[in-house]
């Protein structure tokens, strides 16, 4: 078992370490998606800056990243805790890829990922709640604050303890990671009025079709 925990660790970092956004970016326009627009290595950067079939395939392929370690590490009959574990080594490999020197992006997707494949009832309502917040705010990054209802229907379906702090770590680690981001970009002129509502941005908008 012990090699069976290890196949679905590394299998995990690698499929996350997969920079789908960064590949894109060089195929479609020829750009570095960290040099351009906000720097991030994921799905929302490619959409506004190298098109929105492209962000979406992104979003698609970065989510699938984490649903498919978790599926693997099942596969080979590991333990919930170890399944968990393979889950969050893909998130890791997202942040922190071996093919781009260890510097990718926030993992959001990748963490949906993983939460799809242990909590998909659960990740599906407080999904919903997440694009009902993007409608309203237009800030995906603050509207993700709701997948927090995920874990807590998990509690409240009596689900295994495994999962459940599986997905309060998972989001408290993206947290973590957006909040020291924001830190960083707080300093930018503009930053600040759009915290809450941000409004240089629309769900369906573009670097193209942007005012700036």
């Amino acid at each position: 078992m012990v090699w069976e925990i290890i196949v679905a660790i590394v299998v995990g970092y690698s499929l996350g370490s997969v920079p789908f956004a960064y590949i894109v970016g060089r195929l479609k326009k020829g750009v570095d998606i960290r040099q351009v627009g906000g720097g991030n290595v994921g799905a929302l950067n490619t959409y506004r800056e190298i098109g929105p079939v492209y962000g979406i395939g992104v979003l698609a392929a970065d989510i699938a990243k984490g649903a498919v370690a978790v599926l693997i590490a099942r596969w080979l009959g590991l333990a919930v805790a170890w399944v968990c574990v393979a889950g969050f080594a893909a998130v890791i490999g997202h942040n922190w890829p071996i093919f781009l020197k260890f510097r990718g992006g926030k993992g959001a997707a990748t963490v949906i990922g993983v939460l799809l494949a242990l909590l998909p009832v659960e990740l599906l309502i407080s999904g919903g709640i997440v694009l009902i917040l993007i409608g309203v705010i237009r800030n995906v990054r603050l509207a993700l604050v709701a997948l927090a209802f995920a874990p807590l229907l998990a509690w409240i379906f009596n689900k295994d303890i495994a999962y459940i702090y599986a997905a309060l770590g998972l989001l408290l680690f993206i947290g973590v990671r957006t909040a020291l981001s924001l830190k960083s970009e707080m300093a930018k002129p503009g930053v600040k009025k759009n915290l809450i509502i941000d409004r240089d941005h629309t769900a369906w908008q573009t670097k193209k079709h942007s005012s700036q």
